[in-house]
């Protein structure tokens, strides 16, 4: 599913930003960090900065731009949850699923605050903030 705007806390549209990329095949909704002047993919315990709203069958070329949003604690994003999160409450924080894309159960070195559990199956939606 990717990380898709659910809300912004005074409701306002979010602003597209064209930012270089690496070598990286991106997806809509994808988790992404800025490294060494490039977005990469962010996940673990790694905070993503930007989220992106390109989707590519075939990886960028080095320093292609790419449509993305940034990412505030003022934005709660819905995505899928990677694994069963029955040991997951709202409030607390779960790390990104390697394909930067969903949350996982893993509350170590969280990064996404949980905001909202649809159910606690593996699939279900998830609303989260960073």
């Amino acid at each position: 599913m990717g990380f898709k705007i659910y809300q912004t806390d005074d409701g306002r549209n979010m602003p597209l930003e064209y930012q270089p990329c690496g070598a990286i095949t991106p997806k809509v909704g994808m988790a992404l960090v800025m490294t060494g002047g490039k977005l990469v993919l962010a996940s673990g315990a790694v905070k993503p900065q930007y989220i992106s709203m390109r989707e590519q069958d075939t990886p960028c070329q080095d320093g292609d731009r790419i449509p993305v949003v940034r990412v505030g604690s003022d934005v709660i994003f819905e995505t899928t949850a990677a694994a069963a999160m029955t040991a997951v409450k709202p409030g607390e924080r779960v790390t990104i699923h390697t394909d930067g894309m969903q949350v996982t159960a893993t509350k170590t070195d969280g990064v996404a605050e949980v905001v909202y559990l649809e159910d606690t199956a593996a699939g279900s939606r998830v609303h989260v903030r960073f």
